[in-house]
C-alpha cells in the first residue's frame, strides 16, 4: 500500500569525498513500511490481506484490514496467514498474532514485540524466528524469559504478540557472493593490521604484524577491549538471570 509506503533516505556512505559511516554506502533504493508496534487499533478485528517482504528487516510483514477500514502491517508470527483474524485486546484469546497487556497473558505462552515501556510500543524480540516465554508471575511484576536466555521483570501493563516471528529459516540463509551484501549496502571491512598507519592505529610494521599495542584500539583510537559500554543502565535492575544463566540478586 502506497500509503505505509516511502523512501528510505541513505545516511550512510560518504559526503564531499568524507566517510561518514564506516562500511556502509551504495545500496538499491527501497521503501520504509511503517509498521504498527503499538498496535494501536484496540479492540477491533482485522484480518490479514496479505503477507509481505520487507527489505528493512528479516521478517515478513502482514498487512492487516479493519472493520472499521483501515490498514496497518504488523509483523507476521508463525501460524498467521492470508484470511486470518487478530485483535489487539485485554480479553482477546492467546492465539498468535493476537496483542495482549503481559497480565493477561498465561505461562509459558510463546511472545514476541514486547514493550519495554507501557504504551511505547513493541522494542524487543522482533527479528526473525525470534520468541520468548512468560516464564512467571509475581506480586507487581511478569517474568519473561528472552531468546538469549535472560529472564526479565517487565511491567503487567506492558503488551505483547503471542507467537514466534515468522521466517524462522532466515538464519540459514547464504549470502552467496559478495555483491549480495553490497547490494544491501555493506561494503568490506578491513582489518586495522592490513592498512598503514596513517589510516589506523593498528597499520604498519614490518611484513605480516600483530597489533602492537597494549590494548586494541578502534579506528579512532579509543580502546575496544574491556568494559567500553560506560554507566550501567536503568533498566538492568530488572533483570533477574543474565544471558548464560548466572542470577542476579535484588
Amino acid at each position: 500500500m502506497k500509503a505505509f509506503k516511502r523512501i528510505l533516505a541513505k545516511k550512510s556512505g560518504r559526503s564531499h569525498g568524507v566517510v561518514t559511516v564506516r562500511h556502509q554506502g551504495g545500496r538499491e533504493k527501497r521503501f520504509l513500511r511503517t509498521i504498527d508496534f503499538r498496535r494501536s487499533k484496540k479492540d477491533i478485528w482485522g484480518v490479514v490481506e496479505k503477507i509481505e517482504y520487507d527489505p528493512n528487516r528479516n521478517a515478513d510483514i502482514a498487512l492487516i484490514l479493519y472493520e472499521d477500514g483501515e490498514r496497518c502491517y504488523i509483523l507476521c508470527p508463525v501460524g498467521l496467514g492470508v484470511g486470518s483474524k487478530v485483535i489487539a485486546s485485554e480479553v482477546a484469546p492467546t492465539e498468535s498474532g493476537n496483542a495482549l497487556s503481559l497480565k493477561a497473558i498465561p505461562v509459558g505462552t510463546p511472545v514476541h514485540n514486547i514493550e519495554l515501556t507501557k504504551g511505547k510500543g513493541g522494542q524487543i524480540v522482533k527479528g526473525a524466528g525470534s520468541v520468548a516465554v512468560v516464564f512467571g508471575k509475581e506480586d507487581k511484576w511478569v517474568l519473561v524469559k528472552l531468546p538469549s536466555g535472560e529472564i526479565r521483570r517487565f511491567d503487567p501493563e506492558c503488551m505483547a504478540e503471542i507467537g514466534q516471528i515468522g521466517n524462522v529459516e532466515s538464519k540459514n540463509k547464504v549470502i552467496g557472493k559478495a555483491g549480495r551484501n553490497r547490494h544491501k549496502g555493506i561494503r568490506p571491512s578491513v582489518r586495522g593490521v592490513a592498512m598503514n598507519p596513517h589510516s589506523h592505529p593498528h597499520g604498519g610494521g614490518e611484513g605480516r604484524s600483530s597489533v602492537g599495542m597494549k590494548y586494541p584500539k578502534t579506528v579512532y583510537g579509543r580502546r575496544a577491549v574491556g568494559k567500553t559500554r560506560g554507566k550501567k543502565r536503568y533498566s538492568n535492575r530488572l533483570i533477574i538471570q543474565r544471558r548464560g544463566g548466572k542470577s542476579v540478586l535484588g
